[in-house]
C-alpha cells in the first residue's frame, strides 16, 4: 500500500482497560532493549538480540515509520496510568484492498502475565473496525505459544485452523495457528 491509501492516524485515544496505544517515541528505547532480551522476539522482529541503545533506537524509529511507508499502524503499548511502554502492537494493512489485515504483538518479559497484550489487542481490534474497508483481522501464532493463544482468545479471536509449514522463522519453516476476528455483518 502507499501512505496516501492508508486511513489516517487515529486522532483520539486507542485504549482498553489498563493500556493505551500510542505512537512510538524516543522514550520507548528502554522498552525495546528489554524486549530484545526475549530469545523469541529477535527471530520474528527486526530487533537484534540484546540490542544496544542505538539498535533499540533504530528499531523504534522503524516503528514510527511504518504508517508513512504504507505498511500499517505500529503502536507502543503503554500502561494507561503511567505512560510507561510495556510492548508493541501492529495492525498491518497490506491486504486492506481485500478487506483483511494482520496483527502482531509483544510485551516485555517484565510485564507479562498482567493481560496487557489482550487489552492491547482488544483496543487495536476496536480501532481496526473504524476502518470501513476492513472486515477481517488475522493472527498467526505458533502452536507452542500458549501465552499468545490465550491473548488471542481473551480478545475474542477464534481459532480457524492450522497452516502447516506456513512461515519461515529463525531459518526453519513453522506451522502456524490461524486466529481471526471478523467484523459483525450488518444486513
Amino acid at each position: 500500500m502507499t501512505p496516501g491509501s492508508l486511513p489516517p492516524w487515529p486522532t483520539g485515544p486507542v485504549a482498553h482497560g489498563p493500556v493505551m496505544l500510542r505512537e512510538f517515541s524516543a522514550r520507548d528505547v528502554p522498552m525495546a532493549q528489554e524486549l530484545s532480551t526475549d530469545p523469541y522476539v529477535p527471530s520474528v522482529a527486526i530487533l537484534p538480540a540484546n540490542a544496544s541503545r542505538e539498535q533499540a533506537s533504530d528499531w523504534v524509529d522503524r516503528q514510527r515509520g511504518r504508517w508513512a511507508e504504507g505498511a500499517g499502524f505500529s503502536f507502543a503499548i503503554v500502561e494507561a496510568s503511567t505512560d510507561r511502554a510495556v510492548g508493541g502492537i501492529g495492525l498491518w494493512l497490506t491486504a486492506l484492498a481485500h478487506g483483511r489485515a494482520t496483527a502482531g504483538y509483544s510485551v516485555v518479559p517484565g510485564a507479562r502475565g498482567r493481560r496487557f497484550a489482550s487489552a492491547a489487542l482488544i483496543a487495536l481490534t476496536s480501532f481496526g473496525w473504524t476502518i470501513p474497508a476492513l472486515h477481517r483481522i488475522e493472527l498467526y501464532i505458533e502452536p507452542w505459544n500458549t501465552g499468545s493463544i490465550g491473548t488471542a482468545e481473551r480478545a475474542g479471536y477464534q481459532r480457524e485452523g492450522l497452516l502447516r509449514s506456513h512461515q519461515e522463522i529463525g531459518g526453519r519453516r513453522r506451522d502456524m495457528l490461524l486466529y481471526a476476528s471478523v467484523r459483525d455483518a450488518v444486513c
